[in-house]
């Protein structure tokens, strides 16, 4: 069910896509101007110039830019669904986003791209194993954010081999844990152990069927002495 926003939080919501859309707008200029007419590494002061004021206002741009439009995917996603798929959302289009302005703004001041694709590979791997777990969690928030096999609020019943059969209410959705609430209090379990077990709803109980109806004596088992 789609949720209806109070006027302001619309009209905050369309600032934030319109100055994103105008500050992209000036940064893919910007990006143009440096790559065409300036150049770092010549002999002209001019083009000097020009490649180090398009990086500023390419920079400059690119990061309202960025967190304009990853405010409005945020407000969009949350209105569609819940607040942490929304912050799910913004965190991997900043990212996205940022990791992008760097090699623009590096490919106007002149510096090889393969070099820091090769770099940025490299950190990749690195960061990758280190903070493993971590990043399984981000991953496995945003699956069970949009296939949505249970809400905040639903009473379920979770089968893992890590922490067996257990019934919970769930009490909120985040990047990294879901916090349910259990017989003994609060619990938070981690994003990739909940995409990895086995979840069930608890339906509402059932209306109780209808007795079966009784036997209608016959005139000869009524007459028939006891």
């Amino acid at each position: 069910m789609v949720r209806k926003d109070p006027p302001s939080t619309s009209r905050a919501r369309e600032h934030h896509w319109l100055f994103g859309i105008s500050a992209g707008i000036v940064a893919v200029a910007a990006l143009v101007v440096g790559s065409d007419y300036g150049k770092i590494h010549g002999p002209s002061v001019h083009k000097h110039v020009i490649a180090w004021v398009a990086s500023a206002v390419l920079l400059a741009a690119g990061v309202i830019a960025v967190r304009r439009i990853a405010a409005g995917l945020d407000g969009l996603i949350t209105k569609k669904s819940i607040p942490a798929a929304g912050a799910a959302v913004r965190l991997i289009a900043s990212g996205v986003g940022y990791v992008l302005l760097i090699f623009c703004v590096f490919a106007v001041i002149g510096v090889s791209v393969q070099r820091l694709l090769i770099g940025a590979g490299l950190a990749g791997v690195v960061l990758g194993i280190a903070a493993q777990q971590s990043l399984g969690n981000v991953f496995a928030s945003l699956v069970l954010l949009f296939a949505r096999p249970f809400g905040v609020g639903d009473h379920i019943r979770i089968r893992s081999g890590t922490l067996g059969v257990i019934d919970v209410y769930v009490l909120a959705i985040g990047l990294t844990y879901v916090t349910v609430r259990t017989d003994d209090g609060n619990l938070k379990i981690p994003n990739s152990v909940m995409l990895a077990a086995g979840i069930g709803q608890f339906d509402p109980a059932p209306h109780s069927a209808p007795a079966p109806p009784q036997p209608i004596p016959t005139d000869f088992e009524s007459d028939t002495p006891t």
